[in-house]
């Protein structure tokens, strides 16, 4: 049959990766039958898509996400067929855009998207950096990102056990007016080749700099952990008296851990006892610090924390005791529950990452390497990202702003 010709548009087609977009399809025959397809060509070479199936002037969409829910086109790209497996997508570069190509195909395709003309496509730009964000490198293993000139309240981000130097959210909270330095602690070229980890007085040096940088409000700085980097941010916010933190934020984990141990002990305290694996080869470590143990030596004395805390949790969370832990966590008897702000949500996994980016059920986690179990399913974990990020924005501001029922807006204007 004979090609159409559709007006496509995807509004705003640059943006920061927490916006939403629209997708609007016009001038199609009713009664069409469409297909809407994203794809994505990843830094590190790989194939990403998603795709939705309409029906002109009526909705009922199949594909890869249901509903007529644009975001759908990014929360659900996953790797096309006969990719490598255990992918997962991770922007790098921060000052270059995510490009996703969106486009319409006439009938409801599924696959061979490749041997297929569209009838129309537009390129969107996702963005981390606002423009007149700065990315500043401190260090090898450290980068500091903020919002132009002036002073900024601060964040110090800790990523999880993979490590690596991961400045996407970090990024993106420089873009809402969060001076943000994110930290290497795990893997970066003194432990790579030296075997040395990084000690305590290592994130101390780190709140530091931050207190005493000029473009920093030195009394207005938060620590957000997610995985391994909560057992660090928990420690750090409990026992250092060097950081005094006005807030902290931490997904995705736990207060388990040798209250007197450094970066190295809590990994060996790990250990590899109590690993499950699936019968698909997918490892699961939640059960690693379970049961909870009863010896306070093993569980940071949550009593003593000062500063208001957001503990984020995923119901189905493979990889951590993020629930158990969070229900432990004991500050009634010392009078500081007031403190904590307890999000947790249901079919929603470990990787709890900003807005709309893709949900990843198993990837491989180096450098161990192995296939890892994260939990979720992919609506109700995408549904957890977009409002576990709204929530953790309004805390963020209420504590380092003081800035009560704000509205979250975004600072870009791409």
């Amino acid at each position: 049959s004979s090609l159409w010709w559709v007006k496509l548009s995807v509004q705003p087609c640059r943006a920061l990766v927490d916006e939403k977009f629209k997708v609007l399809v016009q001038k199609a025959p009713p009664g069409a039958q469409l297909t809407v397809r994203s794809h994505h060509h990843s830094e590190n070479k790989h194939e990403w898509e998603a795709f939705g199936h309409y029906i002109c002037d009526s909705t009922g969409p199949r594909g890869t996400y249901e509903g007529v829910e644009p975001m759908g086109l990014l929360w659900s790209l996953r790797p096309v067929p006969g990719s490598k497996p255990g992918l997962r997508l991770r922007k790098m570069n921060v000052e270059t855009p995510m490009e996703v190509t969106v486009s319409v195909y006439q009938g409801h395709l599924s696959e061979d998207f490749s041997e297929q003309r569209a009838l129309a496509a537009v390129v969107v730009e996702r963005w981390y950096m606002a423009p007149g964000v700065r990315r500043i490198p401190v260090t090898e293993h450290d980068t500091m990102l903020c919002s132009g000139p002036g002073r900024f309240p601060a964040v110090l981000d800790l990523w999880g056990g993979g490590g690596n130097l991961m400045e996407y959210r970090a990024s993106l909270l420089a873009s809402h007016g969060f001076a943000a330095l994110v930290l290497d602690y795990l893997t970066n070229e003194l432990t790579k080749t030296t075997g040395k980890m990084m000690e305590n007085d290592y994130f101390e040096v780190a709140f530091k700099f931050l207190e005493q940088h000029p473009q920093i409000v030195g009394s207005r700085i938060a620590m957000w952990g997610l995985s391994f980097g909560t057992a660090m941010t928990l420690k750090m916010a409990v026992y250092s008296n060097v950081i005094k933190l006005r807030c902290a934020v931490c997904y995705s984990g736990s207060h388990i851990q040798p209250v007197d141990g450094s970066v190295k002990d809590i990994k060996e305290y790990m250990g590899k006892e109590n690993i499950r694996v699936t019968e698909n080869q997918e490892v699961i470590f939640r059960d690693l610090t379970l049961p909870v143990p009863k010896d306070p030596a093993f569980k940071v004395d949550m009593g003593r924390l000062q500063c208001p805390l957001q503990v984020v949790v995923g119901l189905d969370d493979q990889s951590w005791p993020a629930y158990e832990s969070a229900m432990d966590v004991m500050m009634e008897e010392a009078g500081n529950s007031h403190l904590l702000t307890l999000l947790t949500y249901p079919h929603t996994g470990h990787l709890i990452e900003p807005p709309y980016s893709p949900y990843v059920r198993t990837s491989i986690l180096r450098p161990f390497p192995v296939k890892v179990l994260w939990g979720g399913e992919t609506a109700a974990h995408s549904r957890a990202q977009e409002d576990a990020w709204r929530k953790t924005l309004l805390f963020l501001r209420e504590h380092l702003y003081d800035m009560r029922n704000s509205a979250v807006t975004s600072k870009s204007n791409l």
